[in-house]
């Protein structure tokens, strides 16, 4: 009987692991509600701005309305994580901002200040039409048309030769394709010009770094690996999204003692977002710590009871329970 139990929980803790990104894919629902104000910086109501919701992570989920009249929008059914919010309008520059939604707590609201383009010789964008650009190739990346997103992402970066952050968009699409050298390549030029922005430079330097780290995980070599994660967090250490990606990818590599060092990390940085401790009552039910499991899935539950993976986790407790008795 205890031998038929532990397969059980076996063949459960592996359906878990290998479908955890397909059921994060769905993620992102929830009870939250998010509203927002858009206006210039004279506090004048700016109609039919576009907003765009992204969870960070490795997790995806995306979000998108627009303002009426008196430059307000709002959006239901958002799951607890941090959201990053894009605001878009013709004429002036697109704001972008992270916020962490809540669904058990009200979240405030989001106001917004839409600035006009400065026409400088030295502007970041010279061109803002070429903006709509990046869109376009965000759609192409997530359709999986890497090619096609890689030339408007090269063909902005010409344009645009200060925005050196598109570097790293430009990265994952020569990951994503294989080339993985071209991608190291790539991010290592984001990092160094990285070093002189005072305003995203830190930022920009985690993310190139845990994006270098995950090139050469993929190509199995795990001591450098190891070490470009380390730089990563140590880069920007009170951002608990590079450690929660950190995390994700050796998840995903199912390197699960070194995920359990990154997802603790990241909970430690932000208590209550429960993305991570889901993700850790996954792992110990894969190493068969019931107890463990148990802990984890009740804190992910205090923080996101409601939800897809909600239901999941109240499953799985359930499933334990069943078996150890």
């Amino acid at each position: 009987m205890k031998s038929h139990r532990f397969f059980q929980i076996l063949i459960i803790a592996l359906v878990f692991l290998i479908g955890a990104q397909q059921v994060a894919a769905q993620g992102g629902k929830g009870k939250g509600r998010l509203q927002g104000i858009v206006s210039d910086e004279e506090g004048k109501p700016i109609a039919s701005a576009r907003v765009v919701l992204d969870l960070r992570g490795r997790d995806t989920a995306e979000r998108e309305t627009t303002t009426n009249a008196k430059g307000e929008w709002a959006i239901i059914g958002l799951g607890s994580g941090n959201w990053q919010i894009t605001v878009s309008a013709e004429g002036f520059v697109p704001d972008v901002s992270t916020v962490f939604v809540s669904q058990i707590e009200r979240n405030p609201k989001v106001v917004t200040k839409l600035k006009r383009p400065e026409l400088r010789k030295d502007a970041v964008i010279a061109d803002e039409a070429s903006l709509a650009y990046l869109d376009e190739a965000r759609k192409l990346f997530n359709e999986k048309d890497y090619d096609k997103s890689l030339a408007i992402l090269e063909q902005f970066y010409a344009q645009n030769p200060k925005a050196y952050q598109v570097q790293l968009l430009i990265g994952d699409c020569y990951r994503e394709k294989g080339e993985i050298d071209k991608a190291i390549e790539i991010y290592t030029k984001a990092v160094e010009e990285s070093r002189s922005d005072e305003k995203l430079g830190k930022q920009v330097m985690a993310k190139g770094l845990a994006a270098i780290g995950d090139c050469f995980l993929r190509k199995n070599d795990l001591e450098k690996a190891q070490d470009y994660f380390k730089q990563s967090v140590d880069a920007d250490p009170e951002d608990e999204v590079i450690a929660y990606n950190v995390g994700e990818i050796y998840f995903s590599n199912q390197k699960l003692d070194e995920a359990i060092v990154y997802f603790t990390k990241a909970t430690t940085i932000k208590p209550d977002w429960s993305a991570p401790y889901y993700k850790l009552g996954l792992i110990s039910l894969n190493k068969a710590d019931y107890e463990k499991a148990k802990s984890y899935f009740q804190k992910f539950l205090t923080l996101e009871p409601e939800g897809e993976l909600a239901v999941q986790a109240k499953n799985i407790l359930e499933t334990i329970a069943r078996i150890k008795d």
